[in-house]
This record gives C-alpha cells, structure tokens and sequence, in this order.
C-alpha cells in the first residue's frame, strides 16, 4: 500500500511537471471533439469545448501542486515562527497568541477560507492566501506545544547557562526536536490545501477558466452528467487518489516517528 501511494504521488509530480509543456494546446477549443468519451488514442475523452482531458487533467494537477505547495509552505512559515517564540518565551506574548489561535479556531477552517476567498477575489495566489491564512494555526498549536515539553530539557538549560543567544538556541537545540511532529503535520497539511483548493475552484472562488483544475473540472462536468460522466468521474478519481496517497504516506510518516508505536513493532 506504501509503495503504491508512493507511486501516485510520484506520478502526480510528474503530471504537474510535465504540465509545463503543454503550451495553449489544452485549452484549444476544437468543435468536432465536443463531449467525446474515452476512446483509442485519447483515453479520457473531450470535454464540453472538445479539449482533451488528459492534458486538462495534467493541468489541474499542476494547479493542486502549486497551491499545496504554496499554501503549506506559508502556512509552516507563519505557523513555525508564532508556535516557536509563543512556546519559548511564554508570558503575554504566549497568551496573546493562544487567544488569536482560540479565535481562529472558533470558526471552521474552510467556511473562513470561503470568506477570505470571497473578499480576495479569485486567482491561485489569493487561494494561497486565504488557505495559509488559517492554515498556519496548525503548526502554531504543535509547535508551541512542543517547545513546551523540550524548553527545560538539560542541554537547552546548558545553552542558555553558557550565554548563547535566544534565537540561536531555537534553531539549532529546539527546532530539530520538534521537527518529526511538524513533518507529520505538513503530510496531512499538503492533503488537507489539495481538498480545499479543489473545494474553492468547485465554488468559483478559486483559480477561473480557462485555467484548470480539478474542482472547476467538475464543476464544468456536472452540467454533462448524464451524457458525459467521464467529465466529472476522471477528475473527482484523480483527486481521491492524491489525497488518499498523502494520507497513507503521512500515516506511514507519523508510526515512523511515533517511539510507542516503534517499541511495540520491536516487542
């Protein structure tokens, strides 16, 4: 099972890389194609313009790519840096942020990301923006509890006695304890921006035609269901498998790093 989330996530960076040589012919309109499905030499069919599916297909994961990759790196970022200093030099600082966090989490995540969306205005960078924007409260909560457990630990006590400074010992004697965790973290986050991108685009507030992805893809197929699910059921396909195979590889990530679960496989 590894192995095979492996493969489709590797599959998928090579569709989003491959993406950029695609040029204007994904996006050609061509009126004898209109609606065709699957069939010997195009394999997923056209779509409502007579575009090819395939290629609109390798687009929109080059799209989800793009914003996973953006939106997590951001968030880890913002996430990071708050959770860090918040856990490391506690007090009104750290209370202060507590209560921002608490605030954040008041509202579901994706319903603020809708609104953030909807005041932005459409496009793949306002995407990234508005899912960064409540996505870095994740990495906040883990690593300021981590720096917690780790602060008082005999070596940071040390580094602290013999005069080195604050932010020298947050990069180089804490950030790498809390590390694992935070990786962890960013597998469930990468899946978590592909779900919510989709989910944007699907609503019309993420990235707009004739760019692709996968959520407009189906939102633009749902109106052919009937006479064309291929339309719908290739990119809603192609979106359970990425999300499940990051899934599956951030499970395999967090009994990796997880000492109970390692002890009992030993025992």
């Amino acid at each position: 099972m590894i192995k095979l989330a492996l493969a489709i996530v590797l599959l998928w960076v090579l569709m989003a890389l491959v993406a950029f040589g695609l040029g204007d012919g994904a996006n050609a309109v061509n009126l004898d194609q209109l609606l065709t499905p699957p069939h010997f030499g195009q394999w997923l069919g056209h779509d409502e313009l007579g575009r090819p599916v395939w290629q609109r297909l390798m687009l929109g994961a080059q799209t989800s790519l793009l914003v996973a990759i953006g939106v997590v790196t951001l968030s880890a970022i913002i996430g990071i840096s708050l959770g860090l200093l918040s856990g490391y030099i506690g007090g009104l600082f750290d209370r202060v942020i507590v209560k921002v966090i608490d605030v954040f989490l008041a509202f579901p995540g994706l319903l603020l990301a809708i609104a953030l969306a909807a005041v932005l205005g459409p496009g793949i960078e306002n995407v990234i923006i508005a899912l960064a924007a409540v996505g870095w409260v994740g990495f906040a909560r883990l690593t300021r509890a981590q720096t917690l457990s780790v602060k008082s630990r005999e070596h940071v006590m040390a580094a602290r006695a013999l005069g080195v400074n604050s932010p020298t010992i947050m990069r180089r004697h804490i950030l790498p304890l809390v590390s694992a965790p935070l990786l962890v973290e960013a597998t469930f986050g990468f899946a978590g921006a592909v779900i919510a991108e989709a989910g944007l685009s699907f609503l019309g507030l993420g990235v707009q035609p004739p760019a692709a992805s996968l959520g407009n893809m189906i939102r633009e197929g749902t109106r052919y269901l009937l006479v064309a699910p291929h339309l719908v059921l290739i990119p809603g396909l192609a979106l359970l498998l990425m999300v499940l195979a990051i899934n599956i590889l951030g499970d395999r990530l967090r009994d990796r790093f997880d000492v109970r679960e390692t002890a009992r496989r030993k025992f």
